[in-house]
Protein backbone atom coordinates (compact mmCIF):
# COMPACT_ATOMS: atom_id res chain seq x y z
CA UNK A 1 0.00 0.00 0.00
CA UNK A 2 1.36 3.21 -0.73
CA UNK A 3 2.10 5.75 1.72
CA UNK A 4 1.56 9.66 2.05
CA UNK A 5 4.99 10.30 1.03
CA UNK A 6 4.43 8.83 -2.63
CA UNK A 7 0.53 10.48 -2.71
CA UNK A 8 0.11 13.78 -4.75
CA UNK A 9 -0.29 16.97 -2.51
CA UNK A 10 -3.35 18.60 -2.30
CA UNK A 11 -3.43 21.22 -4.54
CA UNK A 12 -6.78 22.76 -4.15
CA UNK A 13 -10.03 22.43 -2.69
CA UNK A 14 -11.21 20.09 -5.73
CA UNK A 15 -8.61 17.79 -4.39
CA UNK A 16 -10.31 17.63 -0.64
CA UNK A 17 -13.58 16.70 -2.24
CA UNK A 18 -12.23 14.22 -5.35
CA UNK A 19 -11.20 12.17 -2.51
CA UNK A 20 -14.81 11.13 -1.74
CA UNK A 21 -16.85 11.88 -4.74
CA UNK A 22 -14.56 9.54 -7.02
CA UNK A 23 -15.74 6.95 -5.25
CA UNK A 24 -19.27 6.86 -6.98
CA UNK A 25 -20.11 4.47 -9.30
CA UNK A 26 -22.90 3.12 -11.77
CA UNK A 27 -25.55 1.07 -9.97
CA UNK A 28 -24.32 -2.14 -11.17
CA UNK A 29 -21.64 -1.71 -9.54
CA UNK A 30 -22.97 -1.14 -6.37
CA UNK A 31 -21.66 -3.70 -3.57
CA UNK A 32 -22.25 -3.95 0.43
CA UNK A 33 -18.88 -4.25 2.80
CA UNK A 34 -19.82 -5.47 6.14
CA UNK A 35 -17.38 -5.34 9.12
CA UNK A 36 -17.42 -6.79 12.61
CA UNK A 37 -15.79 -6.52 15.94
CA UNK A 38 -15.49 -9.64 18.49
CA UNK A 39 -14.44 -9.66 22.04
CA UNK A 40 -11.41 -12.20 22.15
CA UNK A 41 -11.26 -13.97 25.83
CA UNK A 42 -9.72 -17.31 27.16
CA UNK A 43 -12.15 -19.81 29.16
CA UNK A 44 -11.30 -21.90 32.43
CA UNK A 45 -10.66 -19.44 33.93
CA UNK A 46 -12.11 -16.48 32.29
CA UNK A 47 -9.49 -14.18 30.80
CA UNK A 48 -8.31 -11.44 28.33
CA UNK A 49 -6.03 -12.53 26.21
CA UNK A 50 -2.46 -10.88 25.52
CA UNK A 51 -0.99 -9.68 22.11
CA UNK A 52 2.05 -11.75 22.80
CA UNK A 53 3.05 -15.46 23.05
CA UNK A 54 2.44 -18.62 21.92
CA UNK A 55 -1.14 -18.39 22.72
CA UNK A 56 -1.40 -14.38 22.35
CA UNK A 57 -3.39 -12.69 19.09
CA UNK A 58 0.11 -12.29 17.40
CA UNK A 59 -0.20 -16.09 16.90
CA UNK A 60 -3.88 -15.96 16.20
CA UNK A 61 -2.91 -14.02 13.44
CA UNK A 62 -0.20 -16.83 12.17
CA UNK A 63 -2.47 -19.23 11.97
CA UNK A 64 -5.34 -17.68 9.86
CA UNK A 65 -2.15 -16.22 8.03
CA UNK A 66 -0.94 -19.96 7.09
CA UNK A 67 -4.51 -21.28 6.68
CA UNK A 68 -5.43 -18.39 4.25
CA UNK A 69 -2.37 -17.36 2.42
CA UNK A 70 -3.29 -13.26 3.48
CA UNK A 71 -0.78 -11.04 3.66
CA UNK A 72 0.29 -9.08 6.79
CA UNK A 73 0.59 -5.95 7.24
CA UNK A 74 2.68 -4.15 9.60
CA UNK A 75 3.00 -1.42 12.77
CA UNK A 76 6.79 -1.31 12.66
CA UNK A 77 7.97 -4.90 13.47
CA UNK A 78 4.79 -5.87 14.56
CA UNK A 79 1.75 -7.80 12.17
CA UNK A 80 -1.07 -6.00 13.35
CA UNK A 81 -3.61 -7.51 10.48
CA UNK A 82 -3.65 -9.53 7.73
CA UNK A 83 -4.98 -8.67 3.97
CA UNK A 84 -6.71 -10.47 1.63
CA UNK A 85 -5.40 -9.13 -1.47
CA UNK A 86 -8.05 -10.90 -3.86
CA UNK A 87 -10.83 -9.28 -2.33
CA UNK A 88 -9.41 -6.25 -0.99
CA UNK A 89 -10.72 -7.49 2.84
CA UNK A 90 -8.92 -8.55 5.62
CA UNK A 91 -8.11 -8.83 9.39
CA UNK A 92 -7.25 -6.10 11.80
CA UNK A 93 -6.82 -5.59 15.50
CA UNK A 94 -8.64 -2.90 17.63
CA UNK A 95 -7.17 -1.51 20.82
CA UNK A 96 -8.54 -4.00 22.99
CA UNK A 97 -7.73 -7.07 20.60
CA UNK A 98 -11.02 -7.01 19.44
CA UNK A 99 -10.82 -9.17 16.37
CA UNK A 100 -12.19 -7.12 12.66
CA UNK A 101 -12.75 -8.71 9.32
CA UNK A 102 -13.29 -6.10 7.38
CA UNK A 103 -14.85 -7.47 4.55
CA UNK A 104 -14.55 -7.49 0.70
CA UNK A 105 -17.29 -5.93 -1.68
CA UNK A 106 -20.05 -8.75 -1.81
CA UNK A 107 -22.83 -8.58 -4.82
CA UNK A 108 -25.06 -10.21 -2.97
CA UNK A 109 -25.76 -10.59 0.89
CA UNK A 110 -25.40 -14.51 0.35
CA UNK A 111 -21.91 -13.36 -0.83
CA UNK A 112 -21.71 -11.61 3.31
CA UNK A 113 -23.10 -14.81 4.55
CA UNK A 114 -20.38 -17.09 3.06
CA UNK A 115 -17.60 -14.37 3.59
CA UNK A 116 -18.42 -14.33 7.44
CA UNK A 117 -18.94 -18.30 7.90
CA UNK A 118 -15.35 -18.80 5.69
CA UNK A 119 -13.96 -16.20 8.70
CA UNK A 120 -15.34 -17.78 11.25
CA UNK A 121 -14.51 -20.89 10.38
CA UNK A 122 -11.01 -19.87 10.45
CA UNK A 123 -10.91 -18.12 13.47
CA UNK A 124 -12.68 -21.16 15.32
CA UNK A 125 -10.07 -23.27 13.73
CA UNK A 126 -7.17 -21.29 14.71
CA UNK A 127 -8.44 -20.19 17.77
CA UNK A 128 -9.79 -23.50 20.08
CA UNK A 129 -6.00 -24.91 20.30
CA UNK A 130 -4.66 -21.45 21.59
CA UNK A 131 -7.87 -21.26 23.86
CA UNK A 132 -8.68 -18.05 22.35
CA UNK A 133 -12.64 -17.64 22.19
CA UNK A 134 -15.02 -15.03 20.28
CA UNK A 135 -17.58 -12.77 22.11
CA UNK A 136 -20.69 -10.94 20.29
CA UNK A 137 -21.67 -8.48 22.63
CA UNK A 138 -21.23 -4.46 21.66
CA UNK A 139 -19.20 -4.16 25.21
CA UNK A 140 -16.75 -6.81 27.05
CA UNK A 141 -19.72 -7.61 30.07
CA UNK A 142 -16.84 -7.82 32.79
CA UNK A 143 -13.85 -6.60 32.25
CA UNK A 144 -12.86 -2.75 32.70
CA UNK A 145 -10.78 -0.71 30.62
CA UNK A 146 -7.46 -1.23 32.34
CA UNK A 147 -7.90 -5.11 32.49
CA UNK A 148 -7.53 -5.25 28.40
CA UNK A 149 -4.38 -5.44 26.84
CA UNK A 150 -3.58 -3.04 24.03
CA UNK A 151 -2.41 -4.13 20.97
CA UNK A 152 1.05 -2.66 19.23
CA UNK A 153 -0.20 -0.07 16.90
CA UNK A 154 1.08 3.67 17.17
CA UNK A 155 -2.33 4.94 16.70
CA UNK A 156 -3.78 3.62 20.20
CA UNK A 157 -0.84 5.64 21.54
CA UNK A 158 -1.64 8.55 20.34
CA UNK A 159 -5.52 7.95 21.13
CA UNK A 160 -5.50 7.16 24.00
CA UNK A 161 -4.48 9.97 26.20
CA UNK A 162 -5.77 12.42 23.50
CA UNK A 163 -9.35 10.33 24.20
CA UNK A 164 -9.04 11.42 28.12
CA UNK A 165 -9.34 15.48 27.23
CA UNK A 166 -12.46 15.52 24.96
CA UNK A 167 -14.31 13.14 26.91
CA UNK A 168 -15.00 10.63 29.99
CA UNK A 169 -15.29 7.30 27.64
CA UNK A 170 -13.75 7.63 24.44
CA UNK A 171 -10.99 4.69 26.00
CA UNK A 172 -13.83 2.70 26.64
CA UNK A 173 -14.80 2.94 22.93
CA UNK A 174 -10.94 1.73 21.93
CA UNK A 175 -10.58 -0.86 24.07
CA UNK A 176 -13.73 -2.58 25.35
CA UNK A 177 -16.63 -1.44 22.92
CA UNK A 178 -17.68 -3.71 19.24
CA UNK A 179 -19.63 -2.73 16.31
CA UNK A 180 -20.92 -4.63 13.43
CA UNK A 181 -20.90 -1.60 10.02
CA UNK A 182 -22.26 -2.23 6.41
CA UNK A 183 -20.66 -0.16 3.87
CA UNK A 184 -22.56 0.77 0.92
CA UNK A 185 -22.44 3.10 -2.46
CA UNK A 186 -23.77 6.00 -4.06
CA UNK A 187 -23.90 6.58 -7.91
CA UNK A 188 -23.87 10.63 -7.15
CA UNK A 189 -23.69 13.61 -5.11
CA UNK A 190 -27.02 13.61 -4.99
CA UNK A 191 -27.78 10.05 -4.25
CA UNK A 192 -25.25 10.02 -1.78
CA UNK A 193 -26.81 13.30 0.14
CA UNK A 194 -30.24 10.69 0.21
CA UNK A 195 -28.70 8.38 1.55
CA UNK A 196 -27.01 10.17 3.98
CA UNK A 197 -29.98 11.90 5.09
CA UNK A 198 -31.74 8.90 5.67
CA UNK A 199 -29.57 6.61 6.86
CA UNK A 200 -28.43 9.67 9.47
CA UNK A 201 -32.29 10.12 10.69
CA UNK A 202 -32.42 6.06 10.27
CA UNK A 203 -29.25 5.29 12.60
CA UNK A 204 -30.59 5.49 16.09
CA UNK A 205 -33.55 3.42 15.19
CA UNK A 206 -31.33 0.35 13.56
CA UNK A 207 -28.99 1.19 17.30
CA UNK A 208 -32.37 0.28 19.01
CA UNK A 209 -32.88 -2.84 17.01
CA UNK A 210 -29.41 -4.08 17.57
CA UNK A 211 -29.42 -3.24 21.01
CA UNK A 212 -26.62 -5.28 22.29
CA UNK A 213 -24.50 -4.60 25.39
CA UNK A 214 -26.45 -4.10 28.44
CA UNK A 215 -23.86 -5.40 31.04
CA UNK A 216 -20.41 -3.41 32.06
CA UNK A 217 -18.06 -3.93 34.53
CA UNK A 218 -20.09 -7.23 35.86
CA UNK A 219 -23.34 -6.26 36.04
CA UNK A 220 -26.35 -4.39 34.33
CA UNK A 221 -25.74 -1.13 33.22
CA UNK A 222 -28.65 0.63 33.23
CA UNK A 223 -28.80 0.97 29.24
CA UNK A 224 -29.56 -1.77 26.62
CA UNK A 225 -26.97 -0.49 24.52
CA UNK A 226 -23.75 0.86 26.36
CA UNK A 227 -21.87 0.73 23.29
CA UNK A 228 -24.16 4.03 22.00
CA UNK A 229 -24.06 5.27 25.03
CA UNK A 230 -19.95 5.10 24.80
CA UNK A 231 -20.15 7.66 21.97
CA UNK A 232 -22.05 10.45 23.18
CA UNK A 233 -19.29 11.21 25.41
CA UNK A 234 -15.91 10.25 22.78
CA UNK A 235 -15.56 13.12 21.30
CA UNK A 236 -17.69 15.71 20.50
CA UNK A 237 -15.64 17.25 17.68
CA UNK A 238 -15.55 14.33 15.70
CA UNK A 239 -19.04 12.28 16.07
CA UNK A 240 -22.68 12.66 16.27
CA UNK A 241 -25.67 13.22 14.04
CA UNK A 242 -24.17 16.02 11.38
CA UNK A 243 -26.94 18.32 11.35
CA UNK A 244 -25.76 20.35 8.55
CA UNK A 245 -26.45 17.28 6.69
CA UNK A 246 -29.31 18.04 6.19
CA UNK A 247 -29.42 21.99 5.15
CA UNK A 248 -29.45 23.05 1.92
CA UNK A 249 -26.42 23.03 -0.29
CA UNK A 250 -24.89 19.97 1.85
CA UNK A 251 -22.82 17.88 -0.57
CA UNK A 252 -19.15 16.47 -0.91
CA UNK A 253 -17.39 19.90 -0.09
CA UNK A 254 -19.81 20.78 2.82
CA UNK A 255 -18.61 17.50 4.68
CA UNK A 256 -14.88 18.42 3.39
CA UNK A 257 -15.33 21.76 5.38
CA UNK A 258 -16.24 19.92 8.38
CA UNK A 259 -13.79 17.55 7.83
CA UNK A 260 -11.19 20.12 8.39
CA UNK A 261 -12.73 21.42 11.51
CA UNK A 262 -12.61 18.20 13.04
CA UNK A 263 -8.73 17.87 14.79
CA UNK A 264 -6.27 15.51 13.95
CA UNK A 265 -4.69 12.43 15.23
CA UNK A 266 -1.57 11.36 13.29
CA UNK A 267 0.67 11.86 10.29
CA UNK A 268 2.20 8.59 8.68
CA UNK A 269 5.63 9.62 7.68
CA UNK A 270 7.81 6.38 6.67
CA UNK A 271 5.46 3.92 7.96
CA UNK A 272 5.49 5.79 11.17
CA UNK A 273 3.23 7.63 13.69
CA UNK A 274 3.81 11.33 14.22
CA UNK A 275 1.35 12.59 16.81
CA UNK A 276 -0.27 15.41 15.91
CA UNK A 277 -3.46 15.08 18.49
CA UNK A 278 -5.28 18.12 18.37
CA UNK A 279 -3.77 20.34 15.45
CA UNK A 280 -5.81 21.59 12.33
CA UNK A 281 -6.00 19.91 9.14
CA UNK A 282 -6.34 23.59 7.79
CA UNK A 283 -2.90 24.75 9.31
CA UNK A 284 -1.22 21.22 7.92
CA UNK A 285 -2.67 22.65 4.17
CA UNK A 286 -0.75 25.75 5.07
CA UNK A 287 2.28 24.08 5.93
CA UNK A 288 2.28 25.28 9.60
CA UNK A 289 1.44 21.98 11.39
CA UNK A 290 4.06 22.26 14.03
CA UNK A 291 5.15 18.48 13.99
CA UNK A 292 6.06 19.11 9.97
CA UNK A 293 7.04 22.58 9.71
CA UNK A 294 6.99 23.83 6.51
CA UNK A 295 5.41 20.50 4.53
CA UNK A 296 2.32 19.93 3.29
CA UNK A 297 -0.20 17.27 2.96
CA UNK A 298 -0.71 14.86 0.59
CA UNK A 299 -4.08 13.39 -1.08
CA UNK A 300 -3.19 10.00 1.42
CA UNK A 301 -2.88 12.51 4.41
CA UNK A 302 -6.48 13.36 3.79
CA UNK A 303 -7.75 10.18 3.17
CA UNK A 304 -6.19 9.12 6.41
CA UNK A 305 -8.12 12.17 8.32
CA UNK A 306 -11.26 11.53 6.82
CA UNK A 307 -10.96 7.97 8.45
CA UNK A 308 -10.45 9.64 12.00
CA UNK A 309 -14.14 11.04 12.03
CA UNK A 310 -16.41 9.23 14.23
CA UNK A 311 -19.69 10.01 13.10
CA UNK A 312 -23.22 7.91 13.13
CA UNK A 313 -22.69 7.86 9.39
CA UNK A 314 -19.18 8.09 7.93
CA UNK A 315 -18.48 9.43 4.27
CA UNK A 316 -15.08 7.93 2.61
CA UNK A 317 -15.18 6.81 -0.77
CA UNK A 318 -19.14 4.83 -0.03
CA UNK A 319 -21.67 5.58 3.15
CA UNK A 320 -20.29 3.67 6.76
CA UNK A 321 -23.45 2.70 8.26
CA UNK A 322 -21.56 2.30 12.39
CA UNK A 323 -24.77 2.47 15.09
CA UNK A 324 -25.37 -0.89 15.43
CA UNK A 325 -23.90 -3.25 18.48
CA UNK A 326 -22.05 -6.46 17.58
CA UNK A 327 -24.52 -9.32 18.03
CA UNK A 328 -24.69 -12.97 16.91
CA UNK A 329 -23.93 -14.45 13.24
CA UNK A 330 -27.19 -13.66 11.81
CA UNK A 331 -27.16 -10.23 13.07
CA UNK A 332 -23.77 -9.52 11.42
CA UNK A 333 -25.89 -10.39 8.05
CA UNK A 334 -29.19 -9.11 9.01
CA UNK A 335 -27.14 -5.47 9.71
CA UNK A 336 -25.98 -5.80 5.82
CA UNK A 337 -29.53 -6.55 5.31
CA UNK A 338 -31.52 -3.58 6.14
CA UNK A 339 -29.00 -1.12 4.74
CA UNK A 340 -29.29 -2.64 1.42
CA UNK A 341 -32.78 -3.01 0.93
CA UNK A 342 -33.15 0.22 2.23
CA UNK A 343 -30.78 1.92 0.52
CA UNK A 344 -30.46 0.25 -2.83
CA UNK A 345 -33.86 0.06 -4.26
CA UNK A 346 -34.91 3.86 -5.83
CA UNK A 347 -38.49 3.58 -4.69
CA UNK A 348 -38.06 2.19 -1.60
CA UNK A 349 -35.67 4.92 -0.77
CA UNK A 350 -37.90 7.73 -1.76
CA UNK A 351 -40.19 6.20 0.67
CA UNK A 352 -37.74 6.00 3.64
CA UNK A 353 -37.06 9.82 2.96
CA UNK A 354 -40.58 10.46 3.29
CA UNK A 355 -40.88 9.22 6.47
CA UNK A 356 -38.31 10.43 8.00
CA UNK A 357 -38.27 14.15 5.84
CA UNK A 358 -39.62 16.39 8.61
CA UNK A 359 -38.09 14.90 11.83
CA UNK A 360 -36.14 18.06 13.42
CA UNK A 361 -32.73 18.34 14.04
CA UNK A 362 -33.83 18.25 18.02
CA UNK A 363 -36.08 15.14 17.14
CA UNK A 364 -32.78 13.20 15.51
CA UNK A 365 -30.78 14.35 18.59
CA UNK A 366 -33.17 13.29 21.39
CA UNK A 367 -33.63 9.22 19.45
CA UNK A 368 -29.76 9.67 19.48
CA UNK A 369 -29.38 10.70 23.77
CA UNK A 370 -32.52 8.24 24.50
CA UNK A 371 -31.92 4.86 22.76
CA UNK A 372 -28.64 3.84 24.41
CA UNK A 373 -30.69 3.51 27.65
CA UNK A 374 -34.71 2.38 26.00
CA UNK A 375 -33.96 1.05 22.75
CA UNK A 376 -37.00 0.17 21.01
CA UNK A 377 -39.27 1.71 23.83
CA UNK A 378 -38.12 4.99 23.51
CA UNK A 379 -40.92 7.65 22.92
CA UNK A 380 -41.09 9.28 19.71
CA UNK A 381 -44.01 11.29 18.45
CA UNK A 382 -47.29 9.38 18.80
CA UNK A 383 -45.54 6.46 19.24
CA UNK A 384 -42.19 4.01 19.93
CA UNK A 385 -39.46 4.11 18.17
CA UNK A 386 -41.13 0.35 17.75
CA UNK A 387 -43.69 1.73 15.84
CA UNK A 388 -41.08 3.41 13.29
CA UNK A 389 -38.51 0.04 13.39
CA UNK A 390 -41.44 -1.80 12.25
CA UNK A 391 -42.43 0.46 9.00
CA UNK A 392 -38.35 0.56 8.51
CA UNK A 393 -37.89 -3.13 8.60
CA UNK A 394 -41.34 -3.38 5.75
CA UNK A 395 -39.74 -0.89 3.53
CA UNK A 396 -36.06 -2.61 3.76
CA UNK A 397 -38.08 -6.45 3.00
CA UNK A 398 -39.62 -4.50 0.26
CA UNK A 399 -36.31 -3.27 -1.09
CA UNK A 400 -34.82 -6.61 -0.91
CA UNK A 401 -37.55 -8.49 -2.30
CA UNK A 402 -37.22 -6.63 -5.54
CA UNK A 403 -33.63 -6.99 -5.69
CA UNK A 404 -34.93 -11.27 -6.65
CA UNK A 405 -32.32 -12.80 -4.70
CA UNK A 406 -34.15 -14.50 -1.97
CA UNK A 407 -32.09 -11.80 0.61
CA UNK A 408 -35.36 -11.31 2.56
CA UNK A 409 -34.71 -14.16 4.87
CA UNK A 410 -31.64 -12.48 6.37
CA UNK A 411 -33.88 -9.87 8.11
CA UNK A 412 -35.97 -12.48 9.82
CA UNK A 413 -33.82 -12.41 13.21
CA UNK A 414 -34.60 -7.94 13.43
CA UNK A 415 -38.34 -8.98 12.23
CA UNK A 416 -38.58 -11.72 15.42
CA UNK A 417 -37.50 -8.68 17.29
CA UNK A 418 -40.00 -6.48 16.29
CA UNK A 419 -42.53 -9.38 16.57
CA UNK A 420 -41.53 -9.46 20.30
CA UNK A 421 -40.59 -6.16 21.21
CA UNK A 422 -37.78 -7.18 22.95
CA UNK A 423 -34.05 -6.60 21.80
CA UNK A 424 -31.11 -8.70 22.12
CA UNK A 425 -29.73 -7.10 25.12
CA UNK A 426 -33.49 -7.32 26.86
CA UNK A 427 -33.35 -11.20 26.24
CA UNK A 428 -30.28 -11.59 28.00
CA UNK A 429 -31.05 -9.38 31.11
CA UNK A 430 -34.03 -11.73 31.28
CA UNK A 431 -31.67 -15.13 31.33
CA UNK A 432 -29.39 -12.80 33.81
CA UNK A 433 -32.17 -11.96 36.23
CA UNK A 434 -34.36 -15.90 35.64
CA UNK A 435 -32.42 -18.76 34.21
CA UNK A 436 -28.83 -17.26 34.92
CA UNK A 437 -29.26 -16.10 38.56
CA UNK A 438 -27.28 -13.01 38.22
CA UNK A 439 -24.20 -15.30 37.29
CA UNK A 440 -22.89 -13.08 34.39
CA UNK A 441 -20.29 -15.52 33.63
CA UNK A 442 -22.59 -17.33 31.48
CA UNK A 443 -23.20 -15.34 28.72
CA UNK A 444 -19.69 -16.36 27.67
CA UNK A 445 -20.86 -19.70 26.47
CA UNK A 446 -24.23 -18.48 25.20
CA UNK A 447 -22.83 -15.19 23.01
CA UNK A 448 -19.61 -17.15 21.59
CA UNK A 449 -20.01 -16.48 17.91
Amino acid sequence: MAGAESSPLIQSRADLIEAMAKGAKPRAQWRVGTEHEKHVYRKAPLRTVQYEGEDGIHALLEGIRARTGWTYFYDGDNPIGLRNDMTAGGISLEPGGQFELSGGPQETLHGTAQELDAHLADCHAVGAPLNIHFLSLGVTPIWAVNDLKRMPKSRYGIMTPYMDKVGTLGTSMMYRSATVQANLDFDSEADMVKKMRVSLALQPIVTALFANSPFVDGKPSGYLTFRSHIWLDTDRARTGMLPFAFENGFGFERYADHALDVPMYFVIRNKRYINAAGESFRAFLEGKLPQLPGEKPTIKDWEDHLSTLFPEVRLKQFLEMRGADMGDRDHVIALAAIWVGLLYDADVLDAAWQLVRDWTDAERDALRNDVPRSALATPFRKGTVLDVAREVLALARTGLARRGLGEESYLAVLEHTVATGKTPAERWLDLYNGEWGGDLNRIFDAAEI
